[in-house]
């Protein structure tokens, strides 16, 4: 899938919802998510990833 700057994500394997920052390289993406108050970010490849569904909003 084609990820774009502002998409929110969550890795395949569950974990918080992060928003694509930056498209780094076609095999990397710029994430960032808070962990409490604190803004976490870090590269994800995009394969790891799946666009995130909220299970509270439905």
């Amino acid at each position: 899938m084609a990820f774009k700057v502002g998409d929110i994500v969550q890795l395949k394997s569950g974990g918080p919802a992060m928003t694509v920052v930056a498209l780094h390289t076609p095999t990397s993406l710029h994430t960032s998510w808070f962990a409490g108050h604190k803004n976490e970010k870090a590269f994800f490849h995009p394969d790891a990833l799946v666009v995130f569904v909220d299970d509270k909003k439905k």
